[in-house]
This record gives structure tokens, sequence and C-alpha cells, in this order.
């Protein structure tokens, strides 16, 4: 690689599968690439840090996030517990509110995924008939102030709002908020009178304009709805492999082993990948059970072995949709071990859910990674292996993005000395 060097990280842990590590130095460039890798590296005339025997692992990637929503649950309480509850509680907060708000909040949200060390973050914001464009607004401007902390990719959210009004005003919604710089288009055809119509609207916005899809689909326990199918097939159809994710697919686990096999093999040709959101499918899923109430989430451990690319990520902090949260994705790769019933390598499997696979769904491309080339978007943290940092966590963290850091105790370190 070549680039000016500008920092050296010293006496850093490197992992080693989930539960090894060995010594590392690490080479960063003035444009806060990492430049060289290795044990020992001697680099004269640039500054170093010693982070003293800490694990080194790249930044986690939160994938599905509602920023615009992030604790609102004592001004907007779901009084049931579901989801169109929770979608309902919202609906009505949201018709006072203002996008200075919105961004305020967003932005101690983000604040606190940082510290815990999230470097990339895709947010849906609502697109609908109450808010108009002032989520997806202020997100793109939290987008724009924040750049110099973590990368944020914005969603143009197309609610179940927006899914009962004309197909024409949706589609009309959603082009305003691409003009308005929204990257990715997003949408719930579940809730749409017509999904199958909803879909291909949501695709062919999408095809114009070159933009990702991230779908909430079949966020249900209904076995008859299949929407997810449909997404696979137009996707395949288009030739849109590689661009598309499915967020939720619930319902896939209320249907036979047979029918799911054949969904998932589906997917995985189509290069369809999968997002599971299980803080929210525990809390909001299975409610009118009374026994053996069902856990919410997709068939994980399935898809994983079928190849299709899976990630989990937050979905929502502290609102009528989630109660609960802290913006730590450590926590959400322990919730997803337990949750989706991950056995073999079940840290290792769900570390790469909250880094490798989100960041490849993305499309982070080479800017990502443990790697040379890639930027330094790290997190420091006192662990001994990747396996121990997922099982229990790290008190100590410092976060890296682009060679600074921007979170934790190694952000003190103000002086630092000539390698």
């Amino acid at each position: 690689m070549t680039g000016q060097p500008r920092l050296l990280l010293r006496n850093g842990m490197s992992p080693v599968g989930t539960g090894g590590s060995a010594p590392i130095d690490i080479l960063i460039s003035a444009e806060g690439r990492m430049l060289d890798i290795a044990p020992g590296i001697c680099a004269s005339e640039v500054m170093s840090i010693d982070v003293g025997g800490r694990l080194v692992t790249p930044g986690f990637v939160d994938m599905h996030q509602h920023l615009d929503k992030s604790f609102t649950l004592a001004d907007a309480p779901n009084r049931d517990g579901t989801l169109m509850g929770a979608i309902e509680a919202f609906r009505a907060y949201s018709k006072g509110l203002e996008k200075e708000n919105i961004l305020k909040r967003a932005e101690a949200t983000l604040d606190t995924c940082v510290a815990m060390g999230t470097s990339a973050i895709r947010t849906h914001a609502n697109l609908d008939y109450e808010l108009e464009l002032k989520s997806v607004e202020a997100m793109c401007e939290l987008r724009a102030k924040s750049r110099g902390r973590i990368h944020l990719e914005v969603v143009a959210f197309a609610t179940s709002s927006a899914a009962r009004g004309d197909l024409a005003v949706a589609r009309e919604l959603l082009e305003r908020a691409i003009a308005a710089g929204a990257d990715c288009i997003g949408g719930t055809p579940n809730l749409a009178p017509d999904p199958r119509n909803y879909i291909d609207m949501l695709l062919d916005v999408a095809e114009r304009h070159d933009r990702c899809v991230d779908l909430h689909i079949d966020e249900t326990l209904d076995p008859g709805a299949r929407w997810f199918d449909y997404l696979v097939e137009q996707t395949m159809r288009r030739g849109m492999g590689g661009r598309v994710v499915g967020s939720h697919v619930s319902s896939l686990s209320a249907v036979s082993d047979d029918e799911a096999r054949r969904s998932i093999d589906a997917a995985a040709k189509a290069g369809v990948a999968v997002c599971t959101l299980p803080a929210a499918n525990l809390f909001l899923q299975g409610r009118d059970r009374r026994q053996l109430v069902p856990r919410g989430l997709t068939r994980v451990a399935e898809m994983l072995d079928a190849g299709v690319p899976v990630a989990t990520a937050s979905d929502n902090i502290q609102d009528a949709f989630v109660p609960v949260g802290s913006g730590d994705l450590l926590e959400i790769a322990r919730w997803t071990i337990l949750a989706a019933h991950l056995m073999e390598d079940a840290t290792g499997r769900a570390f790469r859910m909250i880094t490798d696979t989100p960041a490849q769904i993305m499309r982070l491309g080479a800017d990502y990674g443990f790697r040379a080339g890639a930027f330094a978007d790290l997190v420091v943290s006192r662990s001994e292996n990747v396996g121990r940092l997922v099982a229990g966590g790290a008190a100590d963290r410092s976060v890296m993005h682009r060679g600074e850091f921007v979170a934790g105790p190694l952000c003190a370190i103000h002086t630092a000395v000539p390698a």
C-alpha cells in the first residue's frame, strides 16, 4: 500500500479465530487507512500509541436502525406490546415532531453507538404523511455532521402510512427523498393494500436511481404472509442480486421445513440478504400466545448454512418497538446466539453478523475490514479474544474512525511519542 505514514499503533493483539490472538502493530496513513498490519513494525518519524496489549478488531456495523425513533418511549408508549400498537403509537406522536427534535435525539443515540464501537449505521428514516421528509432531511443532516466519526447511510423508509395511500403518492415521496439525499429505498409491503404492486414500485424506484433496497418484510408469525418469496423472485428477474435485503422475515419460522428450505435456497441463489432483528422480534411477536410462545426470529441458522448473507442489528432503541437497548452491537450478538439457537462457532458467527457480513451487504467493499488498504475503523478493547468479546463484552473500549480515536480512554492520549 502507498500513502504517507502518520500513526503507529503498537502492542496490540489481532484476533486468531474466535479463541486466540496474536501480537500486532498497525501502521496508519495520513488518509486514515491501514498501510501495514504485522508484529514488530519499524517506522521512523511517525507518532506512536501503545495500546497496552488490547484486542484490535474491525468496527461494528449496525445495518438496521431507526435513529429517528430512538428514546421516544416515554412520549409514545406501546400500550399492547404489538407491532401495530407500536406503529400507531409512533404515528400519533410523530404528527407534532419537528426536524430539530428528531436530529437531537438521533445525534445522542449515534454518540452512544460510536462509544460502543459502531463504525457504520444504516438508518431507516420514516417517509409518510405525518412526517413527510422531516426524518430523511434530519438523517441526511446528521450524516454530513458525523462524517468524521461514523459512516451513516439513510434509507427512505416508506412506512405503512405511505403504503396505505395512493401508490403514485408513495412513489412521489420516495422521489423527493432521493432528491433530498437518501441512499437506499425501504418500505413495508406487507401493510400495503397490494403488497405485490408495492414491492414492484419500490424496486422500480431503486432501479431507476441505482439504489439498494432494504425492506421490512413478513414481520409476522402468520405463515400465509410470504411476500419475501416474491421479493426474491423479482430480485432474480431484475438481476438485482447483492442489492436487496429482507429485514425480519419472521413468518418463515412458521412454515414447514420443506417450504422454508425452498425459500432459503431461492434467496441464496438470487443473492438476497437477510437482516434479523432479535430485540424487536422477541418483544413484538407472539403476543397472542399463552403456551409455547415463539421467539419470533427468522430461520437464522438454516440461512447461514445455506449461504444466505445474514446480519443482525439493533433495530430500535428505547421506543415503542423496542423498550430497551444500549446501542451495543455485542449485546445484540449475544441475543442472536440465544434467540436463534446458534451452536457451532456461535460467537464467531454472531461476530461476523455485526462486522463482515453487514459490511458486505452495505457494499462497503475494500474500505472496511482488518486488512491493509481498509480504513482504520477499529475497536480497541480489553478482551482476550473475539469469543470472550462477544460472550461478555468489554468495559474498556476505544474506537477509531479513519485513523482517529473518536471515543474511549485512548482518546485521552494527546501526546504520542515517536516510534
